[in-house]
């Protein structure tokens, strides 16, 4: 099975409270909803894409009770083809301390992370999304198990918040398959993992 990350950050790296104004406020964090303005109508239509082909989903517990407080409320989910996916899709949650999730069709993972999402990675077929879950996404990348990271940059420095990836952390080299920016400036960026990265060690040689 193929997993996937979708993250959106600000141009900074802010991925903490996107979406409305107090729907994280951890750390004393006062500037939430700095993404949801700015999404435009092809940033909709093209998570729609990646949504709908996501065969499923896994969140950490925060995400997903974020997402099952919005997506998960829907009267008609059906309606928008986010909401229809995510329904209709089995959901994975990684948590210690959930018990009884709400949310139809939702496993909880409450072992070792690690372990349960490369028993998934090889039982099931298709393709597996984590959206958000930021301390999840770091702890996949640092034991290599992302295949394929889709990065939403919005044109916005939030300037405080949690970022995607920390100050001092593991290195990798990206290979970048796919690129685009909407008209409202949102940019995608698809990258692949490409090993570790390479690090020079004197000037080249520009003059032959």
């Amino acid at each position: 099975m193929k997993l996937t990350t979708v993250t959106n950050v600000s141009v900074d790296g802010v991925m903490q409270g996107l979406g409305l104004a107090d729907e994280d406020r951890r750390g004393g964090f006062e500037r939430g909803g700095w993404a949801l303005l700015l999404v435009d109508e092809e940033t909709m239509e093209y998570l729609g894409g990646v949504y709908g082909r996501a065969d499923a989903f896994l969140f950490g517990r925060r995400t997903y009770e974020i997402f099952a407080a919005s997506w998960g409320a829907m009267a008609d989910p059906d309606d928008n083809p986010v909401g229809a996916a995510l329904h209709a899709r089995p959901k994975y949650v990684v948590s210690t301390t959930l018990t009884a999730p709400g949310w139809a069709g939702t496993t909880v993972l409450s072992g070792d992370p690690v372990a349960a999402v490369r028993e998934l990675k090889e039982r099931m077929p298709g393709e597996l999304q984590v959206h958000g879950s930021g301390q999840l996404v770091r702890r996949l990348a640092e034991e290599g198990l992302i295949d394929e990271m889709i990065l939403l940059t919005y044109p916005v420095i939030v300037g405080q918040g949690t970022r995607l990836f920390p100050a001092d952390g593991p290195d990798s080299a990206l290979e970048l398959v796919e690129s685009r920016a909407t008209p409202g400036g949102v940019t995608v960026q698809v990258y692949r993992p490409a090993g570790r990265p390479r690090y020079a060690t004197e000037v080249p040689d520009r003059t032959s």
